[in-house]
C-alpha cells in the first residue's frame, strides 16, 4: 500500500493551495455575518476546475480519481477559510454531479454536466423532509405518473444551495406501499411550474453556504427528467452517499493542518509567566492531540481514496471516514480556539467560526449516530 503522491498530484495540491489562499478569502468574516454566498468565489472555483473534478472529461470535467480529488479538496481546505463555500462546492459535486454521471442518460449528461462543471449551473439535492432526516426513505413527497410525466407534491428542507439553485435533484415516492422500492429520483429545473423555493434558512455555521426549503405543488416533471429508472431512487441516493461520505470532509483535513500551523506559531510567540505558552504541557499536549488527529485522519482518508480507485467496496470505510473526520474536526477546532484563549473567541481571529462550522459536520450527510449504524451493519451486526 503506497500513499506517496505522484508529481502531478503534488503539483495539483500546491496550485490549489496557492489559488485558494490568494483568491477565496476576501471578506469572509463579513459574509459570514450577513450569510452571503459569493457567486464570484464560486466561479473562481469552477474556473480552477474544482467543480468538475469527479466528472469525465467528455462531459466537461477533469475525470480525476478519488485520491486525486481528495488531495485537491484537502488543499482547498488548507488555503480557503470559507468553509461554507467549500461545503456548497461539495454538495454540488457529490449529491448532484456524481448521480448524473452514474445514472444519467447521455442526453441528461450533455444537457447538465458541462454547466455544472463550468459554474454556470448551481444544483441542489432534495432528500430531507420536515418529517424524515436520518430515516431518509420515509418520504412524504409523492410522484404521480400522468400524461408522459410525473406530478410532484410535497416539500424538502435543509436543502444546500436551494436559494441559488438552477437544478434540483429531488426524491419522491411513486407508491408508498412499496417503501424504498418506490422512491424515484427526478431532475427539476428552477422555474418549473409548481416548484417554489422558500426563504433562506439561518444556520449556526456554514453561513456562507445558502440553504433553503423546496415546495412542490402539482409540479409536473417530464419522464425524460427521471434520473435512473422509476423505483431506483434508493440506488441513486446510496451511490451518491458513498462518494459524499468519502469526500465531503476531505477539505477539513486541510483545515486541521492550517489550524495546527497557526496554533503552533501562536504557542511559540505568545508569552505568559515569562515563557512561550507552548512550553506549558496544558498547551503542548493539545497541539500534540491536534497533530495525532491530523495524521490519522489523513491516513484513513487516503486509504479510502485508494480503495475507491481500486474499485473495491467502501461502504463501511466511507462511514468510518465520515464519523472519524467529523469528530476530529470538532475537537481540533475547539483545541485551536482554546490555545488562542480570549483572542480565539473573537470573531476577527476566525477560530470561533471554525468551531461553528465544524459542529455541522456531525450532522450533514448522515449524523454521526447514523454512521455508527451503517458501519455496524456492514460489519454484520
Amino acid at each position: 500500500m503506497d500513499f506517496d503522491l505522484s508529481d502531478e498530484q503534488r503539483a495539483l495540491r500546491d496550485s490549489i493551495h496557492e489559488f485558494a489562499s490568494r483568491e477565496l478569502n476576501a471578506d469572509v468574516v463579513e459574509r459570514d455575518k450577513t450569510a452571503t454566498f459569493s457567486r464570484e468565489a464560486w466561479q473562481k472555483c469552477a474556473d480552477m476546475g474544482l467543480l468538475g473534478l469527479p466528472v469525465p472529461e467528455e462531459n466537461g470535467g477533469s475525470g480525476a480519481g478519488a485520491l486525486t480529488t481528495i488531495v485537491a479538496l484537502e488543499a482547498l481546505g488548507r488555503g480557503c477559510t470559507d468553509s461554507g463555500l467549500i461545503f456548497s462546492v461539495n454538495a454540488q459535486m457529490w449529491a448532484c454531479e456524481t448521480p448524473i454521471v452514474r445514472f444519467g442518460t447521455e442526453e441528461q449528461k450533455q444537457r447538465w454536466l458541462p454547466g455544472l462543471c463550468d459554474g454556470s449551473v448551481i444544483a441542489a439535492h432534495g432528500m430531507s423532509e420536515p418529517g424524515s432526516g436520518s430515516d431518509a426513505f420515509s418520504l412524504s413527497t409523492t410522484a404521480r405518473h400522468e400524461d408522459g410525466g410525473y406530478v410532484l407534491d410535497g416539500s424538502k428542507t435543509f436543502v444546500t444551495n436551494a436559494p441559488e439553485s438552477d437544478l434540483v435533484l429531488v426524491f419522491g415516492t411513486i407508491d408508498k406501499e412499496l417503501g424504498f422500492a418506490g422512491v424515484t429520483a427526478f431532475l427539476v429545473e428552477r422555474g418549473t411550474p409548481g416548484l417554489t423555493v422558500g426563504k433562506p434558512l439561518s444556520k449556526m455555521g456554514l453561513r456562507t453556504s445558502p440553504m433553503g426549503e423546496l415546495f412542490f405543488d402539482g409540479c409536473v416533471v417530464p419522464e425524460e427528467n427521471v434520473l435512473g429508472k422509476p423505483g431506483q431512487g434508493m440506488l441513486v441516493f446510496d451511490s451518491s452517499m458513498v462518494w459524499e461520505r468519502s469526500c465531503i470532509l476531505a477539505s477539513t483535513v486541510g483545515t486541521m493542518a492550517r489550524q495546527l500551523e497557526r496554533s503552533l506559531d501562536y504557542a511559540r510567540e505568545r508569552r505568559q509567566f515569562g515563557q512561550p505558552i507552548g512550553s506549558f504541557q496544558a498547551v503542548s499536549h493539545k497541539l500534540v492531540d491536534m497533530k495525532v488527529r491530523l495524521e490519522t485522519a489523513r491516513l484513513l482518508l487516503y486509504r479510502l481514496g485508494w480503495l475507491i480507485d481500486r474499485g473495491e467496496s467502501a461502504t463501511v470505510e466511507s462511514a468510518l471516514v465520515k464519523l472519524y473526520l467529523s469528530e476530529c474536526y470538532v475537537h481540533s477546532s475547539l483545541d485551536a480556539l482554546q490555545v488562542h484563549g480570549g483572542y480565539g473567541y473573537m470573531t476577527e481571529y476566525e477560530l470561533e467560526r471554525d468551531v461553528r462550522d465544524a459542529i455541522g459536520s456531525r450532522l450533514y450527510s448522515g449524523t454521526s449516530e447514523l454512521q455508527y449504524e451503517v458501519a455496524a451493519k456492514g460489519m454484520g451486526l
